[in-house]
C-alpha cells in the first residue's frame, strides 16, 4: 500500500524559512515525477513545484520561482521543498502527490493538473504571520 508522509510544516514569521519533507512507502520516489501542491483556506488546491524522476529538472509556478527549492533524497526515499523568504500568501496546507504520467507532458500547456496525480499525502499545515 502506498502512503505518503508530509513533515516540516508549521508557524513561521514573514521572510523565514521552512523545509517540507515528504516520505514515501510502499513506492520508489525516484521511478516517479514528484509534485507539491498548496490550498489556501477558501481557495483551489494549486500546483507549486515538481521534479522530473532523476531529479534533475524542476518546474516551479511563478509565485514561488526563485524562492521554492525541491530536490530529492533517493536515501530516504524523499522529496523535499525548501521555502525561503516566505510571505503570508504561502499560508497553506501543502501536500506531495506522485505521478506516473512523465515529467516532460506534465509540464507541457497549462501545467501539472490536480488529476495527473494517482498518489497523495495528506498534508502538512504551513503558517506565514507574525
Amino acid at each position: 500500500q502506498v502512503q505518503l508522509v508530509e513533515s516540516g510544516g508549521g508557524l513561521v514569521e514573514p521572510e523565514g524559512s521552512l523545509t517540507l519533507s515528504c516520505a514515501a512507502s510502499g513506492l520508489t520516489l525516484d521511478d516517479y515525477t514528484i509534485g507539491w501542491f498548496r490550498q489556501a483556506p477558501g481557495k483551489e488546491r494549486e500546483g507549486v513545484s515538481f521534479i522530473h524522476n532523476s531529479g534533475r529538472r524542476t518546474y516551479y509556478r511563478d509565485p514561488v520561482k526563485g524562492r521554492f527549492t525541491i530536490s530529492r533524497d533517493n536515501a530516504k526515499n524523499a522529496v523535499n521543498l525548501q521555502m525561503n523568504n516566505l510571505k503570508p500568501e504561502d499560508t497553506a496546507v501543502y501536500y506531495c502527490a506522485v505521478s506516473q504520467i512523465g515529467f516532460d507532458r506534465l509540464i507541457a500547456g497549462s501545467g501539472p493538473r490536480i488529476f495527473e496525480f494517482r498518489h497523495w499525502g495528506q498534508g502538512a499545515q504551513v503558517t506565514v504571520s507574525s
